[in-house]
């Protein structure tokens, strides 16, 4: 579309996310590549305009239903969409004065077909923009834009203090976490070529293996990228082969490994050993084979497998079973901001016996003396320490060695790690 702004981008782009269901991350992310032309800057309104209205979405729709007769969610997709954008940009974004705020997006009404209720969108912000500094957000489901289902869950397990902690959590900002690539570069050299790419680089002081990042226009732009000295991974997830225990000389199963990054992170810790990367379709095996190509990973083999199936072959022949298995999610919400908005209680229970299937079966590949890494990215105890509990019930052969829950603050994610230990 010629002269599309970046507003209208932005207001496609929420549209196909909070209207059509389409992944927050995977569509913001092609989307931002199709205008890879845009300017840095700009690209970065448009990123940070749809990841936070995304993000704040139950916040902005108490904010406007305080102010407008029409209920949110009875207005038009197009019409809502718009003054949650207005709403967004008046309270948390101050690169241009309200009143053009609200200008701009009375002009989006009008050029997408909605002259008509122009007055109203105008009504609306103008309303709120007058307001902003007396509205309140006493209810924490309000002040985090977290469900009430998902507070009173959180609130139950960790807490009413810890609970809004994590909450809060969710909504630091954070640097990228990228781990260093050691078969080919080390940190302190890494750190140098990026700073003289322009990028602004954090040393994680608990971690050899992370940085954090910042200041890059993308990561595809970078020869560093490129070369495969970095790989992108959250600091959590680079603690699994770390807690894991890995040895030069391991043999070890990933058994739901895509994109790859613990696989790839074994394989340089295990250099004389072998690590086998599974994952259940062609897709996701594809992805763990570009990070293999990219990163040149000589002894880490990619293969399509269901981890619900027992593989007769791998019965007892590994040193260590990496089970990173598909749960809510609900660790990662500052990356994936509609996740929270999509489970349900219903979608909980059916991951927990997912989870509980592939370790039933995954357990058997484990040597005599082997270890089992569980892991996730939630903070949901059911899918973590109780699904843990419930395993050990009826493995009598796995003892624990250490367990760990992180919670979302600005140097990792939420997360959880359990390592239990093979008879």
């Amino acid at each position: 579309m010629a002269g599309i702004s970046n507003r209208e981008i932005a207001l496609e782009t929420l549209i196909e996310i909070l209207e059509h269901g389409q992944f927050s991350h995977i569509y913001l992310k092609a989307v931002l590549d199709k205008y890879s032309y845009l300017d840095k800057n700009e690209r970065a309104f448009i990123n940070r305009l749809v990841n936070g209205t995304v993000e704040r979405k139950i916040q902005l729709d108490y904010i406007i239903d305080s102010f407008s007769k029409t209920k949110a969610k009875k207005m038009k997709p197009l019409i809502r969409t718009i003054i949650r954008m207005g709403v967004y940009e008046i309270f948390y974004m101050d690169a241009v004065p309200d009143s053009a705020t609200c200008n701009e997006y009375v002009k989006l009404a009008k050029k997408r077909g909605f002259a008509g209720l122009s007055g109203f969108v105008n009504g609306v912000l103008r309303n709120i923009s007058r307001n902003k500094e007396k509205i309140e957000f006493k209810e924490l489901g309000v002040k985090y834009s977290i469900p009430q289902w998902l507070v009173d869950k959180w609130t139950k397990d960790y807490g009413v203090d810890e609970a809004e902690a994590i909450m809060a959590g969710f909504l630091e900002p954070q640097d990228l976490c990228v781990r260093v690539n050691t078969s080919k570069i080390t940190r302190e050299d890494l750190v140098k070529n990026l700073e003289e790419s322009g990028v602004k680089v954090r040393i994680c002081d608990s971690l050899d293996s992370a940085l954090y990042i910042s200041g890059y226009d993308s990561l595809a732009s970078l020869d560093a990228f490129k070369k495969g000295l970095f790989y992108v991974q959250d600091y959590s997830s680079q603690l699994v082969p770390k807690l894991a225990g890995v040895k030069a000389t391991d043999h070890i199963i990933d058994v739901c490994s895509a994109p790859g990054g613990k696989a790839l992170h074994c394989g340089e810790l295990a250099s004389d050993g072998l690590v086998v990367a599974r994952d259940l379709t062609d897709a996701k095996v594809s992805l763990i084979q570009e990070n293999i190509n990219r990163t040149g990973a000589t002894n880490v083999t990619a293969v399509k497998w269901d981890a619900t199936v027992l593989d007769e072959d791998a019965v007892r022949k590994y040193d260590i079973v990496i089970a990173d298995l598909p749960c809510s999610g609900l660790g990662i919400i500052r990356k994936k901001p509609d996740i929270k908005y999509n489970q349900t209680e219903d979608t909980l229970a059916e991951l927990v016996a997912l989870q509980g299937q592939i370790l039933d079966t995954v357990c058997e590949y484990v040597k005599d003396g082997g270890v089992l890494c569980y892991s996730t990215c939630t903070i949901n105890k059911d899918e973590n320490e109780n699904q843990v509990e419930h395993f050990l019930s009826s493995h009598k052969e796995f003892k624990m060695e250490k367990m760990t829950q992180l919670l979302p603050d600005r140097e990792h994610d939420g997360f959880f790690i359990c390592v239990m230990k093979k008879n």
